[in-house]
């Protein structure tokens, strides 16, 4: 999991390739119960980059996304929104999965 140090650098990962933005925030119940799962998430996905975001911290970026509930999942590929799973439900680890399979 990348976890960008400053807004420069979370946008450089959405400029060139594809990777998966994980919007979390500490305090978000439902995000603690899927972080757990990610690393078993990006083993079954090496080749999706993962990059977790801070909703708090990067609430304009959320906001430009398009992200209102979290945990949420944005696909950029090549600086374009390619896929998305956002909301405020609770996400399985097999719902998470099965969003990534469809974008493969």
């Amino acid at each position: 999991m990348i976890i960008p140090k400053n807004v420069e650098e979370l946008a450089s990962y959405a400029e060139n390739g594809t990777y998966v933005f994980c919007f979390m925030a500490d305090w978000c119940g439902d995000c603690r119960f899927i972080k757990p799962y990610l690393p078993e998430i990006e083993a079954d996905f090496p080749h999706l980059p993962f990059v977790e975001v801070d909703r708090d911290k990067y609430i304009d970026i959320a906001k430009m996304w398009d992200v209102y509930g979290i945990p949420s999942f944005v696909v950029i590929k090549n600086g374009e929104i390619s896929a998305r799973l956002v909301n405020k439900n609770r996400k399985t680890k097999e719902e998470v999965e099965n969003f990534l399979s469809s974008i493969d």
